[in-house]
């Protein structure tokens, strides 16, 4: 079954975008992008929810994008795209489909059919709606040696705790660490499966 992996920057003190989704803060070196391409070419789906992908799609198909860092922005422009809002008219970014109904019944479907994994960008509240449904197999966190002192915190919203197990981590000579993480309770389901094979 194919995967789906979360992977977003959240600053020292847990915000993942300022007060007006402001993302200027990321600390992004060619280490950094190393880490981007790394991610895009296990997947052949991004997923995004309305805010991330329409600052995404403003930006990645421009000269700029292209001039500065022409592997991530090719991967980010050609890869299927899939977008979660109910209120996106369109969505004309390339390869991007507009999906208006509830994300978990149709990621679930997806996450069935052939193919590579797919993995979220940013859009933490469209991650945090599909962690109830145990949808998310592995969240990837990098952390930025950044303080930002106010903003939107990474899951805002959630209510019930949800404990993750840390399965790896890289320090990056830029001072990002990427953490590893896969649900807890998904590390205890293969544990007893393994175990019933073994018995």
């Amino acid at each position: 079954m194919r995967r789906i992996i979360f992977q977003t920057m959240i600053s020292l003190d847990g915000f993942f975008e300022g007060p007006h989704h402001e993302l200027n803060w990321h600390v992004v070196d060619d280490e950094m992008n190393e880490v981007a391409i790394d991610m895009l070419n296990r997947v052949d789906t991004i997923i995004f929810g309305r805010i991330t992908y329409e600052m995404m799609a403003a930006f990645w198909p421009t000269y700029h994008s292209m001039d500065s860092n022409a592997t991530v922005a090719h991967k980010m422009n050609n890869l299927n795209k899939i977008v979660f809002s109910r209120t996106l008219q369109s969505a004309e970014w390339k390869n991007a489909v507009l999906i208006q109904e509830d994300a978990a019944p149709v990621l679930e479907r997806l996450k069935r059919l052939p193919g590579k994994d797919m993995v979220i960008m940013g859009s933490s509240q469209l991650a945090a709606s599909l962690i109830p449904h145990d949808l998310i197999d592995e969240f990837r966190i990098l952390v930025a040696p950044v303080v930002l002192g106010k903003g939107h915190t990474l899951f805002e919203g959630m209510h019930d705790t949800y404990k993750l197990k840390l399965t790896r981590a890289r320090m990056l000579r830029s001072g990002n660490v990427v953490l590893y993480y896969q649900p807890e309770k998904r590390i205890n389901r293969l544990t007893v499966t393994y175990s019933a094979k073994l018995g």
